[in-house]
């Protein structure tokens, strides 16, 4: 993929760039390398601050950045200024909380007595140069939640971003040096894929994160994994949405709507597979249909819009495929199940798709095991709490699910049962700063978000005092 901004709401060029040379990769590995050796050792006061000051600036720059991120990957604009918004919170959250997260920790002397020591502690110390590789669906955001804690714990960052969102990695590299923050704590690569080797293979390059399609964590695991450096790998799911008797229906089938659709269906955490209890099926059907058939599809720079183009071409495409597959299979398209028409204004040559929604799933269509990333949901009737757990975890997938009961017995056995990251009862999953965020089986493994996020890229020191030390 070239480094460029192409319009997905109309397929037209706005800008490209040069991917960067070796030259010049080097040269910011070497200030990033350089700039660590000083930098781990700033008091938590002054990286709070710079924190701090880089939020404000955030906010001062949402309609402008907002604006980007809809013309870069197609979200609507309202949805855009929202991720800006959080990715500032998240920001003064760390600000605020990262000396505690990372205070000392003192066993019970009891504990440690017979091991000779007159006192021990474990104090955690940053690990240096971190190579974050980044998606395009929350551009601002999927970078933040990896920044903000590794600037806090005193480590430095090198972002290779998406090659399709390349001004908005520009501008964070931007933001935290007006922040304040020394040049080589945070720098921009505009490389493409194919020269991410390379760079987490350096030596001083100690570790990496990946958010992003499983083929590529896989790649940046084996690649780590040959080194023997740590990752974090957040990749895709395929949430289910249990709907049981208990529920509240109506607002189960609202909250639905939102969860499949968010940020154009193109997210990891959106809920995916409905699975429906039969007592309740066709209600939650019957009013989870009307509300995705009522969805604005248009330019996502206007405020009406509630869902804007896929982010390229092939996405769309992709969809289409699995869409195909399960209608050519039996499945019925209770709605959408195409490109829209008469989008009008320059519109028709954008990368649209319908919302849709698809009932009568089977275990052979593609849909059943692959993700889908866009505003496709499919419908799943079952008898039982037990078939809803089985099919809930029948995937490769374990990142987050949704359960809608007011049963506690079946909330508790859903805590315990479901294979993924998290549970959300009566609500949708969503990612905030004081919950651990990430997933199990082929999502990925490692934590992002709260004190385990902030940790995930420390080393855990054990220092142990014997009876002589002063």
């Amino acid at each position: 993929m070239p480094i460029a901004t192409v319009n997905p709401a109309n397929g037209e060029l706005i800008r490209s760039f040069d991917a960067l040379g070796d030259e010049e990769t080097e040269r910011r590995i070497t200030a990033a390398a350089e700039t660590f050796r000083q930098y781990r050792t700033t008091p938590f006061e002054q990286r709070a601050a710079w924190l701090n000051r880089a939020a404000d600036l955030l906010d001062e720059d949402r309609d402008t950045i907002a604006r980007t991120m809809t013309l870069e990957m197609g979200k609507p604009i309202t949805a855009a200024r929202a991720e800006a918004a959080k990715c500032a919170k998240a920001m003064r959250w760390y600000a605020d909380r990262a000396e505690g997260l990372l205070a000392d920790e003192h066993p019970d002397p009891v504990d440690v007595s017979d091991s000779g020591a007159s006192r021990a502690l474990v104090r955690y110390r940053p690990l240096g140069v971190v190579l974050a590789v980044m998606p395009w669906n929350f551009p601002l955001w999927q970078v933040v939640r990896f920044a903000a804690p590794a600037l806090m714990a005193g480590n430095v960052g090198l972002l290779k971003h998406a090659s399709n969102v390349p001004q908005t990695a520009l501008y964070l590299e931007d933001l935290f040096h007006r922040a304040g923050f020394p040049a080589g704590c945070f720098r921009t690569l505009l490389i493409g894929s194919g020269a991410v080797e390379a760079v987490l293979r350096d030596p001083r390059v100690v570790a990496a994160t990946l958010t992003g399609s499983e083929p590529a964590g896989r790649s940046v695991a084996a690649t780590a994994g040959d080194e023997v450096k740590k990752t974090v790998l957040e990749l895709g799911g395929s949430d289910p949405y249990l709907v049981l008797p208990s529920a509240d229906v109506e607002k189960a089938a609202a909250t639905a709507v939102t969860a499949r659709v968010q940020n154009n269906g193109q997210s990891c955490i959106a809920a995916k597979r409905f699975i429906v209890h039969a007592d309740v099926y066709d209600a939650f059907a019957e009013r989870f249909t009307a509300g995705m058939r009522a969805l604005t599809v248009g330019d996502p720079l206007e405020e009406a819009t509630d869902i804007g183009p896929l982010s390229t071409e092939q996405g769309r495409t992709d969809l289409e495929e699995l869409v195909d597959d399960a209608v050519g299979r039996g499945a019925e398209a209770l709605c959408g199940g195409r490109r829209p028409d008469k989008l009008g204004g320059g519109l028709e040559n954008g990368w649209f798709y319908e919302p849709t929604v698809l009932a009568g799933i089977t275990t052979a269509m593609r849909i059943h095991r692959e993700e889908t990333f866009g505003p496709v949901a499919t419908l799943y009737r079952v008898a039982d709490l037990d078939e809803a757990i089985h099919l809930a975890n029948d995937t490769s997938f374990g990142l987050s699910s949704n359960v809608w009961t007011r049963d506690q017995g079946e909330q508790e056995r859903c805590a315990r049962d479901l294979e993924a990251g998290g549970v959300f009862f009566n609500g949708m999953t969503a990612s905030h700063p004081a919950l651990p965020f990430g997933g199990i089986k082929r999502s990925g493994y490692g934590r992002e978000l709260a004190g385990h996020g902030i940790r995930e890229f420390c080393n855990a020191t054990t220092l142990w005092y014997g009876p002589e030390s002063s």
